[in-house]
């Protein structure tokens, strides 16, 4: 019998139209392609130059691109989430859909062993069609699936208070959805039909069952218990890829960035970042500046320009730029993350929980402050802090609204040395990070990956 690990496999990829989706795809494919097998990667057209730097093997990966159909009120040209406003998101999903016939065509000539899909629920009937098995790859952790698993019989049925309420078995954890307003509104985008068309919940939770295996990118070590949840109720093998964050630059930090940090004592600077997605009204964003320079500590933050300002300075609050000349930085472009949290003089990371940015800052030597916005990035602060303890989470008020005070008091919580919690998480962390970052864990799951999915060819 040959050895499976010289079955080289051909793998395509299909997420949803999101770049926070399509990057996770590509690190992923590039670990694979390293491994010799080969990737089909199916995105809309003009995504492929955005992307094509972020490729090691590009004899290995083949990109397919795909027109993205005008759809009714979606912005003319628009091919991905960014260029679609939140409330419209519904019909990018219609176009997204609409693709469907250039994917059969495409794939059906392909015949790859495997199709990665996420929100595509036709696409474990197309792969079976042609052949091929269909792997539902999720991008979120796998907390927020377990979670969220359909307790009736059709997810059609499943409602806002069902979603309240943890699932039977599910492991008693103090991971979930609290009742408050803005965390039901959440669930409510969630569970709501977008335009004419199924909720996110139903268009996800179908790709889970009709799947051929789950895989998450995680580690068992992490979330074992919701993995092994997850296992049992859909009855199909779950299968983890490790976070596959991608090598941090072999550049250095740029001068910029290096002046100004150093600057500051070792472990004093507080670092902000929401991801591209999050943009915040003017009102809230000036509110958390007021925070920062509350807290004390020099601080570099990092969100975009709020919404319906031309410039990040034009929402600074009044007098905000004199007052915190020289330990305040607020900087509205794009931030090497990775080194920034790797700067000796950065001491803790205020995050939206966004899955990537959640496992950099447990890479990293920080202090975790979580300020969640969407529904998985809760359910990912919830589990940093109420599980295992190791970050703290700024208290919102029942809309959703962030005070200054309470942003101010979450960060000195960490940052004070004096403080019981801050060294509670300190060690958790620490401890946490040792574990997680032992030498060759990533690549022995990514090896054992392979082999699982070579398994399941037979």
């Amino acid at each position: 019998m040959s050895n499976p690990r010289s079955t080289k496999l051909h793998i395509a990829m299909f997420p949803w139209f999101a770049f926070g989706h399509i990057t996770p795809y590509l690190h992923l494919s590039n670990k694979l392609t390293e491994r010799g097998h080969r990737v089909s990667f199916l995105l809309p057209k003009g995504a492929q130059a955005k992307v094509e730097h972020l490729i090691l093997y590009p004899n290995l990966i083949h990109f397919y691109p795909l027109l993205v159909p005008s759809v009714d009120r979606l912005p003319p040209g628009a091919e991905t989430a960014s260029d679609v406003p939140l409330p419209l998101r519904g019909h990018l999903c219609v176009a997204f859909d609409q693709t469907q016939d250039q994917v059969q065509t495409i794939l059906s000539t392909l015949k790859p062993d495997f199709i990665f899909f996420d929100f595509s629920p036709w696409m474990p009937a197309l792969a079976h069609q042609i052949g091929s098995k269909a792997i539902c790859y999720s991008i979120v952790t796998p907390a927020t699936q377990a979670l969220k698993v359909p307790t009736k019989e059709k997810p059609e049925d499943m409602t806002v208070e069902d979603f309240m309420q943890p699932p039977p078995g599910y492991r008693p954890s103090c991971v979930r959805i609290k009742s408050k307003d803005h965390e039901i509104a959440q669930l409510k985008v969630f569970a709501k039909a977008l335009g004419t068309e199924m909720s996110l919940y139903v268009r996800i939770t179908y790709g889970l069952i009709w799947s051929d295996a789950l895989a998450y990118r995680t580690y068992h070590e992490f979330e074992g218990p919701y993995c092994d949840y997850l296992k049992q109720h859909y009855a199909k093998p779950v299968l983890l890829t490790g976070p596959v964050l991608p090598k941090a630059p072999a550049t250095k930090l740029d001068e910029k960035w290096t002046n100004w940090l150093c600057n500051f004592k070792q472990g004093t600077v507080v670092y902000c970042a929401f991801g591209s997605q999050n943009k915040l009204q003017k009102d809230q964003f000036q509110e958390l500046l007021l925070g920062f320079e509350l807290c004390g500590q020099p601080f570099l933050v990092a969100l975009s320009t709020p919404d319906g300002c031309a410039t990040i300075e034009e929402a600074f609050p009044e007098g905000f730029e004199e007052r915190v000349k020289g330990r305040g930085w607020v900087y509205g472009g794009w931030v090497p993350q990775t080194l920034i949290l790797e700067h000796p003089s950065v001491g803790c990371s205020v995050t939206h929980c966004g899955y990537g940015s959640m496992w950099e800052s447990l890479f990293s030597d920080c202090q975790i402050v979580c300020v969640p916005y969407l529904g998985d990035q809760i359910v990912g602060a919830r589990l940093m802090v109420e599980e295992l303890k190791v970050a703290v989470e700024v208290e919102r008020e029942d809309n959703g609204w962030i005070s200054k005070e309470s942003l101010s008091k979450a960060i000195v919580s960490v940052m004070d040395e004096d403080s019981e919690i801050a060294g509670l998480v300190k060690y958790n962390h620490a401890k946490l990070k040792e574990e997680l970052t032992s030498e060759g864990m990533q690549e022995r799951y990514l090896d054992t990956f392979i082999q699982n999915l070579q398994g399941l060819m037979d």
